[in-house]
């Protein structure tokens, strides 16, 4: 074996590098940090910066994190580092930040420690919700890039400044290339109307701002690249756009979620028998790409900015519709056969679900599927004394199907120059650690470990329980069967009982019906014979 087959060019160059990173405590980010501290173990310091949480203070919080009796650091996602690096938590710095306050809100003091210090930046803090209000989703998205390059551009030993943004960045674009595209507004003049405006105008014009974008996510995050390649010129840039980022494929573990946002909460809603009916077209490409995918795009093109120092900044797409196309109606397929092998605990009703492009159908089957259902539920709980919450349940998961609608009726085609470029500038030992092509995944097998995960990780239900869920899905079952015969029941009582056409025609199909027993049992008789 030659010598190149094991050496890890990427973990080498990150020995004793000091990394900065924003949104590190979210899903993504929590992934980023334990890959770079297992795969990197000759790491310098993460410094992550941190937001208190309400009334919380950075030292509370900090203590929260780095104390090994945290709830952070013992979520099984960091179990594989435990067990190999017991004083991992020790490379941990967390900085008192907010990238809604200008400086990052961050001290002197750990602002001249970052200066001196820092080499690599992954940049990740965003709001992620699709409905979030104009205002705010600029002031994270947009102003937040600003601040973060003004701010990082003192640092002394900058090699990289990696940006994660969307490949929804252009969705109102079917075919969507590695580049930075003209905005539909320039971003000052956009965040300049909005010192002025009242929240109420702001409202009202969103619509019209975003035009063909879904939502003010793809709007500012489209807005947010065009801003950093502009104020971030002189800086090392690199892009990294990720599609719908879903439960881990590898690592840290299979199936591993800790966020009920995007398909994760569509598939336990699905697998409680909650969720009944979809808007979306079966041929479309799901475009899911599991969260360790990016986390390895992102620390490769960092190593390959800074090693190689292209004369542009590069953006690399990682997604699955170009390479691995799997569709919602292929996903929905696997995930419903699932459930029903592995069914969730105490179901709502049996799993079930259908997806439709009509919106007729749609709105009948969550009427007559969603919202009666929920309603006679919640006068149930009312019966026995408990609170009612069937109705606030649906009503929730509407507003996400709302939100999600546009990525369920549509396809996009992505340019992946750049992924393959990468790949071929790695040794096999940093393609085999930071893989992050998605040509070679197994769809099925990883929805189920995505389905697993989600029973597992999210509700924290245990397979031990699945004799008991599976006797309760019978029990659904028979309720429904028993239900069905008592509305047949009644229908023959109101409408064949009571008239004389219904009567007659009911006589005349089993009339038929008698007529091609006596005939079957003829034939079979002489066949007999």
């Amino acid at each position: 074996m030659e010598e190149g087959e094991t050496v890890s060019a990427i973990a080498n160059h990150f020995a004793g590098k000091n990394i900065f990173i924003t949104g590190g405590t979210g899903f993504l980010g929590k992934v980023l940090v334990e890959k770079l501290l297992r795969s990197c173990p000759d790491i310098g310091t993460l410094y992550l910066l941190m937001r208190p949480k309400n009334s919380q203070d950075i030292y509370e919080r900090s203590h929260e994190l780095i104390e090994k009796s945290s709830d952070w650091l013992q979520i099984p996602a960091f179990e594989k580092l435990r067990n190999e690096q017991p004083e991992f938590h020790k490379k941990i710095h967390p900085i008192n930040g907010d990238i809604a306050v200008d400086d990052l809100g961050v001290s002197e003091e750990d602002a001249k420690l970052l200066q001196e210090k820092v080499d690599v930046v992954f940049h990740g803090a965003a709001t992620v919700r699709f409905d979030e209000p104009l205002r705010f989703a600029v002031e994270m998205n947009l102003l937040g890039i600003r601040r973060m390059v003004k701010f990082c551009r003192k640092f002394k030993h900058l090699e990289v400044f990696l940006h994660m943004s969307t490949a929804y960045a252009n969705c109102d674009k079917p075919f969507i290339e590695e580049m930075i595209y003209n905005p539909p507004v320039d971003p000052q003049r956009l965040i300049d109307a909005l010192e002025w405006m009242d929240d109420e105008m702001v409202e009202k014009i969103t619509p019209k701002l975003i035009g063909n974008k879904p939502n003010t996510y793809t709007y500012t995050k489209q807005l947010g690249e065009h801003l950093l390649v502009k104020e971030g010129s002189d800086l090392p840039l690199a892009i990294v756009r990720p599609s719908i980022v879903g439960a881990a494929w590898k690592e840290p573990y299979p199936g591993w979620i800790d966020n009920y946002n995007g398909p994760s909460g569509l598939y336990i809603a699905a697998g409680k028998g909650i969720l009944r009916s979809v808007k979306g077209d079966f041929r479309c490409v799901a475009d899911i790409v599991p969260v360790d995918m990016p986390v390895n795009m992102m620390i490769a093109a960092a190593w390959y900015t800074a090693v190689n120092k292209p004369s542009s900044t590069l953006i690399y797409h990682c997604t699955t519709g170009s390479t691995n196309p799997f569709t919602w109606g292929e996903m929905e397929g696997v995930v419903m056969n699932f459930w029903k092998k592995v069914p969730l605990d105490s179901c709502f009703r049996r799993p079930k679900i259908s997806l439709t492009m009509n919106s007729m159908i749609h709105d009948y089957w969550v009427f007559v599927s969603h919202m009666i259902p929920a309603y006679f539920a919640d006068m149930g709980y009312c019966l026995m004394g408990k609170r009612p919450r069937m109705v606030k349940i649906y009503n929730k998961l509407h507003r996400a199907m709302n939100s999600l609608t546009f990525f369920t009726t549509h396809s996009w085609e992505w340019t992946y120059n750049n992924l393959d470029m990468l790949k071929s500038q790695m040794t096999p030992e940093d393609k085999r650690r930071f893989y992050f092509d998605p040509r070679v995944m197994h769809w099925p097998t990883y929805l189920e470990n995505y389905c697993l995960g989600t029973k597992k990780f999210l509700l924290n239900e245990d397979l031990s329980g699945l004799p008991a869920a599976r006797a309760h899905l019978r029990k659904l079952r028979n309720i429904r069967y028993t239900f069905n015969t008592i509305l047949l029941v009644a229908l023959w009582r109101v409408l064949i009982a009571r008239s004389q056409i219904a009567r007659n025609l009911w006589f005349f199909i089993m009339g038929l019906v008698m007529k091609f027993v006596k005939y079957t049992r003829i034939t079979s008789t002489i066949g007999g014979k």
